[in-house]
Formats: C-alpha cells, sequence, structure tokens
C-alpha cells in the first residue's frame, strides 16, 4: 500500500473493519496493539492503522525498535502474545508525515485473548466503532457463529421427558404424513420417536431433553424456563409504520409455524390468470417463499442470545428477521451457492427427517425460486448485518404475464432453472445485462453465467449483441410481445450499427471531437464496444482519426481530406 492508497482508505473513516490509533499525545504501548489485533480477530478481521488519529489526520507512528520500526519483529510480538497465536500482516507505510504502521488481522475461527487473558470484540457504540469486553457468557454465541457449537445439543438437565407435550408428538406424526417425512418414524412411541430424533440423552439412567428436544415437544412453561431466549412474532404495520397486528407466540415450533401460517394465509392475497380452461392464482407473497423464510428463521436463529424471530406484514412487504448473523463463511454474495451450513445442526436434521424442511438443505433456493416465478423482484438480503439476518419479500402488483409464461413454460416440459428465472428476471426490471453482470445474480463465474445466457439465446428467450467479450443481452422481442411491452423492446435493443455510426459522426461534427466514453454514452454501449465502434469508424472514413493516445486520445472529423 502506497501513501495515495492510504489516503483513499482513512477517507472512509473508522469501521468495524479498520481502526485508528493515534500517537500525537503519546506513544501506545505493545498492550494496546495486542488487545486491537484481538479485537478485530474476534469480529470480522480488519486492519489496525498506528499513527492516524480518529480524525483521520496522519501523524505518524513512533518507533518501536530503537530508532525505527521493524516489522517483522512486531509481526512476532503478536504472535507470541496472543492466544490463539494470531498471524498478522504488518507493513510500514512512508508518508510525508511519518510512517504508519498497518497490521492486518483475518477473522479467527477461535475466540482470541491476550496472553495477559483480555478479550475484546469490536462493537458498535454512540461514538462509532470501538473495542469493548468480550465476556464469557457472550462467548456462546460467538461459537455458535463459528460453527464450533450446535447450541441445540445442549441437554438442559433440571428437565424431564414429562415437560414434552403429548400433543405436540401427534403433531409430529401428523406432519410426518403430511409432509411425506421419514414413514418409519410414524409407527414408534412417544419415547422412542425422541430418541430417534436425538431429542432426548441419557443421564444416569433417566431421559433427559435437550434444546432441540424442547424447541419441538416442549410445553410452553417448560420452554419459557429453559429457553427464555425462544419467541416469534406475527406483525401487520400500516403505511405509517402503526402496529395493526401483534401476535408473539412462545410455544414450541411445529405450533409457532402452524399459528403464523394461519395468520398469513388469512391475510394473502390473490389475482388470477387464465390460461385456457384452467385459472393460476398468483398470490401477493410466494407461499412456499415465506413458508421457507419462517422456518429458516426459527431453526436457523441464535438461541444463546435474546431476540425475537419477527414476521412483519408491511404494505408493499414482508420482511423476515431472526437473531444471529449469517453462519460462518456465508455472505450475501454466496448465499445462492454455499453449502448449507445450519447453526443448530441437532434440531435441523430433526426438521428433515420429518419433512419439515428440504432434504438437500436448500430452502434459500426455494425461497427465490417461487418468489420470482411469480413475476416478483428477487428477496432481497441485504438489510442483514452481524447481529440479525433480514429477508424482504417484495409485494405490490404482480407481473402476471411474466407469471404465466413462467407456468407455460413448465407445463410444455421445458421449466426454468432458478439461474435462468435469476437473469429472466434481471432482464425484466433492468432490461440489459452481460455476462458479469449475470455472474453477480447467479452467483457463479463467468464461464456458468455465459452457458445459462447462451442456453437462454437458443431457447429464443434472449437476444445476443456484440462479439464475445462485451456481448450483452435484452429479453427476445418474442417475450416482450408476450409481456405486452413492445416499446420497451425497441428501448431495451438500443441502436443499429447504422445507427450508431451516423450519431457518432453527427456528434463530432457538432462538437469537433468525441471520446470513447462519450460515445459508449451516446450509443449506450460498453467500453469496449465503443471502442470496437470507433475503430470501425477510422477504418471506413479517412476523415475520422484519432488524436492523442492512452487516456487523451479522442476522435476528430478532419475537413478537407479525400
Amino acid at each position: 500500500m502506497n501513501a495515495e492508497q492510504l489516503q483513499n482508505l482513512i477517507a472512509s473513516g473508522e469501521s468495524m473493519r479498520l481502526e485508528f490509533k493515534g500517537e500525537e499525545r503519546g506513544g501506545i504501548n505493545d498492550r494496546e496493539i495486542y488487545e486491537s489485533v484481538v479485537c478485530l480477530a474476534n469480529a470480522e478481521g480488519g486492519r489496525l492503522l498506528i499513527g492516524v488519529e480518529d480524525d483521520g489526520r496522519i501523524t505518524g507512528a513512533k518507533p518501536r525498535h530503537g530508532t525505527s520500526t521493524d516489522a517483522t519483529k512486531l509481526q512476532a510480538a503478536i504472535f507470541n502474545n496472543t492466544e490463539p497465536r494470531i498471524n498478522s500482516r504488518v507493513s510500514l507505510i512512508p508518508t510525508s508525515q511519518g510512517n504508519v504502521i498497518s497490521i492486518e488481522v483475518d477473522r479467527y475461527p477461535e475466540i482470541c485473548a491476550t496472553k495477559a487473558g483480555v478479550s475484546l470484540r469490536r462493537a458498535m457504540s454512540i461514538q462509532g466503532p470501538t473495542c469493548v469486553p468480550f465476556y464469557p457468557h457472550e462467548h456462546i454465541g460467538r461459537r455458535v457463529t463459528l460453527g464450533l457449537l450446535d447450541f441445540s445439543t445442549q441437554s438442559c438437565l433440571e428437565s424431564t421427558f414429562e415437560d414434552f407435550d403429548p400433543l405436540e408428538f401427534e403433531r409430529l406424526r401428523q406432519t410426518i404424513k403430511r409432509l411425506h417425512g421419514d414413514p418409519s418414524l410414524s409407527n414408534l412411541t412417544n419415547v422412542d420417536l425422541a430418541k430417534a430424533l436425538q431429542l432426548v440423552d441419557t443421564n444416569g439412567g433417566i431421559l433427559v431433553p435437550n434444546i432441540a428436544g424442547l424447541l419441538l415437544l416442549g410445553r410452553e412453561e417448560p420452554l419459557r424456563r429453559f429457553i427464555p431466549t425462544h419467541e416469534a412474532a406475527f406483525q401487520v404495520l400500516d403505511v405509517q409504520g402503526n402496529v395493526k397486528v401483534n401476535d408473539f407466540f412462545h410455544g414450541p415450533l411445529l405450533a409457532t409455524i402452524d399459528e403464523i401460517q394461519k395468520r398469513f394465509d388469512a391475510r394473502v392475497q390473490e389475482e388470477e390468470i387464465v390460461i385456457g380452461m384452467f385459472r393460476l392464482p398468483v398470490p401477493e407473497y410466494g407461499r412456499v417463499a415465506f413458508r421457507e423464510a419462517i422456518l429458516n428463521a426459527l431453526l436457523h436463529r441464535d438461541f444463546s442470545q435474546m431476540g425475537t424471530v419477527f414476521a412483519q406484514w408491511h404494505h408493499d412487504h414482508m420482511l423476515v428477521t431472526n437473531p444471529g448473523g449469517l453462519p460462518d463463511g456465508i455472505t450475501l454474495q454466496n448465499i445462492l451457492v454455499h453449502e448449507p451450513k445450519p447453526r443448530n445442526a441437532r434440531l435441523y436434521e430433526a426438521a428433515k427427517r420429518i419433512g419439515l424442511v428440504e432434504k438437500t438443505g436448500r430452502g434459500v433456493d426455494k425461497i427465490f425460486h417461487d418468489q420470482l416465478r411469480l413475476g416478483r423482484p428477487a428477496p432481497d438480503y441485504s438489510r442483514s448485518d452481524a447481529g440479525n439476518v433480514r429477508v424482504v419479500l417484495n409485494g405490490g402488483k404482480a407481473n402476471l404475464e411474466f407469471a404465466k409464461f413462467v407456468y407455460e413454460q413448465d407445463k410444455s416440459g421445458h421449466p426454468l432453472s432458478l439461474d435462468e428465472l435469476l437473469i429472466l428476471n434481471m432482464l425484466f426490471y433492468e432490461r440489459r445485462v452481460d455476462t458479469e453482470s449475470a455472474s453477480q445474480v447467479i452467483q457463479k463465474n463467468q464461464g456458468d453465467a455465459r452457458t445459462v445466457l447462451e442456453n437462454l439465446h437458443e431457447r429464443g428467450l434472449v437476444e445476443g449483441r456484440g462479439e464475445k467479450r462485451g456481448r450483452v443481452y435484452v429479453l427476445s422481442s418474442t417475450l416482450y410481445q408476450c409481456f405486452h411491452m413492445e416499446a420497451e423492446y425497441v428501448r431495451a435493443k438500443g441502436f443499429e450499427p447504422i445507427q450508431q455510426e451516423q450519431m457518432v459522426l453527427d456528434y463530432v461534427k457538432k462538437h469537433g471531437r468525441i471520446t470513447r466514453a462519450e460515445a459508449a454514452d451516446l450509443c449506450r454501449l460498453n467500453g469496449f464496444q465503443a471502442s470496437r465502434l470507433l475503430r470501425r469508424l477510422t477504418d471506413k472514413y479517412e476523415e475520422f482519426q484519432m488524436v492523442g493516445s492512452r487516456r487523451g486520445a479522442h476522435y476528430i472529423w478532419r475537413k478537407g481530406k479525400k
């Protein structure tokens, strides 16, 4: 990193991943450095900049080894004074105000402390990001997030088998039958069923419920006593944000899911599409998407911390929230392709066996697929943070023609994959897409995105323009006609090559010059396509000439040339 890059980094300000330590008023000691490194390692990782004040001014770091700072020695000191030993990357960045020490730290898969036993974590305060004590009772949640602990396996030693509700055993059997779960479970006794699903442990020859068992089969009173963190709510809010319905639940999960589903079903409205002799209902929110979102929230929440699973019905969207951030390794950029990583593995395995959730663990795929097939925008997880997962299901008026098209593809024996739905949905709203943006939306590499786009092209659903490099795609004219959006097709397709050439020539003759960026903006092209257009014009017309090079390059029409 050079001084210019450092200034750009500092300009963004302190964050959960960036901390400044200034030494203008006095040098910081080694203990403070070790503690700051531990603090970052116990969160998302990040960078410590020594020699930068809280207000972003560079004042320079004081020498740590005589008259200078040895980056290798400082790195070794950090390694030897942290537990587990933290590997950091230390570098010196020279500036006109003096050297700045940069210490990069990765997120650690264990809870870290200094050799002196001090454990800190990064947190947001009123003043901004800071390091705060990381208390032992908070370690459970961190270990759960890192996948080092399955909280649902914990035995409730003060609980007994009598804390299970016989009615919930019957509800569980009905769920197995209705959802085609493991048929071998249906005829087992209550005790054998609890054992088969690993919902009880043995302590001195006595069956003791574990957390997963109480969550699935427990009576409400023991649930409140042994798992006080368990709470779910169904809320309805009007346009002003006033709460019209505010129902809370503390009972076993199957009963809670049923109660929330009933309230959802009572409110969801449908439009209908007539397809021949058949009427296709299109609900304002996908029923499968909503159910999967609720299941994910209840089964994957962090039961080690207080918090509520919310299903909030707003005037134009549904918001489902659960305590506990995304599991370690899963991000907004890979949520569709990352292998399943349940936070409460014991609970989740039981839910799979009774048929409550997908055996492959691809519930997120079902949320996306169900919303997209109804002509809705894709589910939005962007409101999620380190403490909560939030998914927005957008409502409003459905694209009925898109829903009809998807249904007809299913009936014709050519169902659309999730990747294809994601790209078609993006094209419907964004009009144009290239392989880079397509790869981002399907969360795969550009080779996979190009394959999906070309498959859609072969099926006559999209049209491609340009060569392989810089190739862009739009919905086909057939689809725009199907959607009764012929005018949108003309706008999305853009201008034909001969039109583009004439537009550039007219622009140059009027303004005297044109740059590649101006040509790209004028003709709605990317940079590569604009370069090809300009080269084509220089080959075609002797009067059309390039002047300058690199960033200073532009094109003119030199009058008088023959």
